[in-house]
């Protein structure tokens, strides 16, 4: 986890975290029923895993306002309150959920695989959160939406998750140096 030198150092490296999540929200590949795969789940789960929990909480919740004022950042360069509250927005909203958990789990944990346990749980949480959220707007079952929302993601986020594991420690060390 990042240690803040001072205020400076903090803003600078959350900055560098809502871009790299708005980045990361456009390297997309779009999918039936509009929930494309992307990368901003690695991002969420660097930034949950590298910096302390209010400050992982604030950098998404930055990423979540801009969207919502219309700023496109979303998949697709989508932005405005008909993205955040529309039928994919609950996943975006467990991207909080997520750092919340990873967040309050990382601390305890020590290498590779206890890592990529965290992020289980806070892919999990996402996951449930914004299935929930998916089949409240839509009206189709749980085994339906898991189909369009949840299946085929599985093996991209299996690498996300090694991805974040593997990459959190080495880049906690260069941001340290920003």
């Amino acid at each position: 986890m990042i240690r803040f030198r001072n205020d400076t150092h903090a803003l600078t490296v959350c900055a560098m975290f809502v871009a790299l999540l708005v980045i990361f929200s456009q390297i997309a590949i779009p999918l039936p029923m509009g929930v494309p795969i992307n990368l901003a789940l690695l991002a969420v789960y660097l930034c949950a895993l590298l910096l302390p929990l209010p400050y992982a909480l604030m950098t998404i919740g930055v990423y979540l306002l801009l969207g919502l004022l219309g700023v496109p950042v979303f998949a697709g360069f989508r932005g405005g309150p008909a993205a955040l509250f529309g039928k994919t927005g609950g996943y975006l909203l467990g991207y909080l959920l997520c750092a919340l958990i990873v967040g309050l789990l990382s601390p305890k944990t020590k290498g590779f695989w206890q890592k990529s346990l965290a992020l289980v749980a806070g892919l999990f949480v996402c996951y449930v959160f914004g299935t929930a959220w998916f089949m409240r707007l839509t009206n189709l079952g749980l085994t339906e939406s898991l189909g369009y929302c949840v299946f085929p993601f599985l093996p991209g986020d299996v690498v996300k998750i090694l991805l974040g594991a593997g990459l959190a420690g080495r880049l906690g060390a260069a941001l340290q140096k920003v």
